[in-house]
């Protein structure tokens, strides 16, 4: 790995609380000086070995904040996991930074030089400094759109996920990436986004892309194609990047109406069982650990309820001692299944401890006694 010398670092609080890191850092790929900007989840302690996604960005000059700004939001309210969000500023290299041979349509030059400074020198620093996982996603816009596509052609691709808006499609590069995608042997995400009105010289190609990629079965793939309506070749960016974070991240969302109803209810092996699949899921897909949100656990309680699962409910109380020792949670859940199993002193003994403990979300004092009353008057 080329050593990276810092030339200066300083720290910006804003307004989301999320830690913003800014650095000028030379190169030895590239022979100069690059500035980045760096996006740390919120509260990150580098004690914490928790380890977040790592997203690189091209055009960091317009396109970090952007991204900053909706990863931070869509994880704020669990949407997606907090990342480390990774700006790279071009505005004064662009044309060489992209640069690819006029023949055979690969970086080359300055252009290669710039596809190992990606690989070669920033990854592997911002892995030494702070916890990312191996789940990694690039973006980029019409040029920067198009040079991502260059690292689907590793071996073994280092990114997993490659968000596109409105690309500059070099020639070839439709064909070269259908052919690729085809033979991918892990899950990968390929987003793409044009608009009505983005630039004809480039929507022309975008669309054909398009309609090669959609005759694609390979299940490893997971496409997603864009065309939004009353947008241009910069307006469609803003509409562009919650689509494709919501779209890589589908599986890590908390249960909805729909999950539940079409997927959790009916589960042969049970609601508790689901749960358990569905957090295997998120570890095999994206490298790292969710930890159980209550929103999952009350969907599962629920779902026990409605089939009258007992079992689930014993599963989902210990759940809740594990995860949440010293929330209302672990309580509340354990009381809900001794009352199931007519248990009544084990029941009410749960609801009072639960009493001490720190208020969830979704349970606090007022529901502890409801339950303690209501035992009492039955008993």
């Amino acid at each position: 790995m080329q050593k990276i010398t810092f030339l200066f670092v300083f720290l910006l609080s804003v307004s989301t609380n999320a830690q913003a890191i800014y650095q000028s850092i030379q190169s030895s790929k590239l022979g100069e000086s690059r500035d980045i900007k760096i996006q740390l989840p919120r509260n990150y302690n580098p004690e914490d070995k928790t380890q977040y996604p790592l997203v690189i960005v091209l055009d960091g000059d317009y396109l970090f904040e952007p991204f900053a700004g909706n990863v931070d939001y869509q994880a704020y309210w669990g949407e997606m996991p907090q990342c480390v969000v990774v700006g790279i500023n071009q505005s004064r290299s662009r044309e060489k930074d992209l640069f690819y041979d006029k023949e055979i349509y690969f970086p080359a030059h300055e252009g290669a030089s710039f596809f190992e400074f990606i690989g070669m020198e920033l990854i592997p620093y911002i892995e030494s400094k702070y916890n990312v996982s191996k789940f990694r996603i690039v973006a980029g816009h019409d040029l920067s759109a198009n040079f991502i596509n260059y690292y689907l052609f590793k071996d073994n691709p280092i990114f997993r996920a490659f968000i596109l808006l409105s690309p500059d499609l070099a020639p070839e590069m439709s064909t070269r990436v259908q052919e690729r995608l085809t033979s991918l042997n892990t899950d990968t995400f390929y987003y793409i986004a044009t608009a009505d009105n983005d630039l004809d010289k480039l929507k022309e190609k975008i669309v054909a892309h398009n309609v090669q990629l959609n005759h694609l079965s390979n299940p490893k793939l997971h496409y997603r194609f864009d065309d939004f309506n009353d947008a241009d070749h910069y307006s469609l960016v803003g509409l562009g990047i919650p689509k494709a974070l919501n779209e890589i991240f589908s599986l890590y969302k908390p249960i909805n109406k729909k999950e539940y109803t079409d997927q959790m209810l009916t589960y042969p092996e049970g609601p508790f069982k689901y749960l358990q699949k569905k957090y295997a899921d998120i570890k095999f897909f994206y490298g790292f650990e969710k930890k159980v949100v209550e929103n999952d656990i009350r969907a599962v309680a629920a779902a026990a309820m409605k089939n009258d699962d007992r079992e689930a409910l014993k599963e989902l109380s210990k759940l809740a001692r594990k995860e949440y020792p010293e929330s209302m949670i672990s309580a509340y859940y354990t009381g809900m299944y001794y009352e199931n199993e007519n248990n009544v002193k084990k029941a009410l003994h749960n609801y009072q401890s639960g009493l001490l403990l720190k208020a969830s979300d979704f349970i606090d004092k007022e529901m502890l006694l409801d339950k303690i009353y209501s035992i009492k008057e039955q008993n």
